[in-house]
């Protein structure tokens, strides 16, 4: 098996506000002296993660990003007849595996201070100790071993997690995946919307009854993800099969599935036009180095593609291959979303 599945997408995506700085606007970044739009790696993680292809791909294989697994306990015990103080406290204790509980005074002193990725196989065991609890055992959360240095939860083994509570629980991600940008200089715009009142009568004024602004981009994003598939299959402990099936959904979601942000109001869906999936041993190397002078003209992917091609055999010509073996999906000209992922999951 080769250790590294490399993947390189350029995806064009209209007019649309999907991933926002503090102000509202559209993230960006200045690259090689230009303005890009930006999607950033942690919401495109959140996309494909909660999208309906990890759900259906992965189900039962699944992690939960959550301050509230004490919460989860509490309300088991409570079914199970204990007493509300006591159960209180044992989720305390048992919510306290996997973070800093918050103080006893808090309005919510079963949740913990930092949201924790928590494996289904966790989830499991933390309701297996309530339940001997109920059954009147005197137990120690933190010697009950809960944590899971493998499991099968495959968001996890591709995203990785940190536990501040217990470092030797944390988690390498197996995935990387870098912030997307356009390949192409863009100016971010502003819309000026109104909204009218549905019963002003003609009676009244003639203005709106509410004022906005909207800031928007659009262009062609070149998105480069690596997986180390060697990493991938440690986290799952071994199981070939889901790390295949994790490839796959992966792959699926980031030809497919975009950050939320505004989506009602732009309904920016975007599919990838141009897909390379390398796989080999060799060191993984981007391919942002072909958008680093911005293109230009009216066929921005054609310019794109051209680009990413040109620079890709010019790392060839100076470092040898970057890959083994690889597999091209071109919009209307070759290839296939299926045809890749198969390639991908082998």
């Amino acid at each position: 098996m080769s250790r590294f599945l490399q993947l390189h997408l350029l995806t064009f995506f209209p007019p649309a506000n999907m991933n926002r700085d503090d102000t509202g606007r559209p993230k960006t970044a200045i690259v090689g002296g230009a303005p890009r739009l930006r999607l950033s790696s942690q919401a495109l993680k959140r996309a494909w993660r909660t999208s309906p292809i990890f759900a259906t791909a992965l189900a039962g294989h699944m992690g939960q990003r959550t301050q509230r697994m004490g919460e989860v306990v509490r309300d088991h015990l409570l079914a199970g007849g204990m007493v509300a103080e006591a159960a209180i406290a044992a989720a305390r204790d048992i919510a306290g595996v996997f973070g800093k509980i918050k103080d006893a005074k808090d309005k919510e002193p079963t949740r913990i201070e930092q949201l924790a990725f928590i494996a289904p196989e966790e989830r499991t065991a933390a309701l297996a100790l309530a339940d001997r609890l109920l059954a009147g055992e005197k137990l120690d959360a933190k010697a009950a071993g809960l944590l899971r240095t493998a499991d099968t939860a495959a968001d996890i083994a591709l995203f990785g997690r940190m536990l501040a509570a217990d470092p030797d629980y944390n988690r390498e991600a197996a995935a990387q995946v870098a912030h997307a940008i356009t390949t192409h200089r863009v100016t971010v715009e502003d819309d000026y919307y109104t909204a009218v009142d549905d019963l002003k009568t003609s009676a009244e004024d003639a203005g709106a009854g509410f004022l906005g602004e909207a800031a928007f981009g659009s262009g062609v994003f070149y998105l480069y993800l690596c997986v180390d598939r060697a990493l991938l299959l440690k986290n799952l402990g071994g199981d070939a099969a889901l790390a295949a099936t994790a490839v796959g959904a992966l792959v699926e979601a980031a030809a497919t599935a975009a950050p939320r942000g505004k989506q009602n109001s732009f309904a920016a869906h975007g599919r990838a036009e141009y897909l390379l999936a390398e796989r080999g041993d060799q060191q993984p190397r981007t391919l942002a180095g072909a958008f680093a002078r911005p293109v230009t003209g009216e066929d921005l992917m054609a310019q794109s593609i051209t680009a990413l091609t040109k620079f890709r055999c010019a790392l060839k010509d100076a470092y040898g291959p970057g890959s083994d073996d690889d597999r091209i999906m071109h919009v209307g000209a070759k290839g296939s979303l299926a045809d890749v992922i198969a390639f991908c999951r082998d």
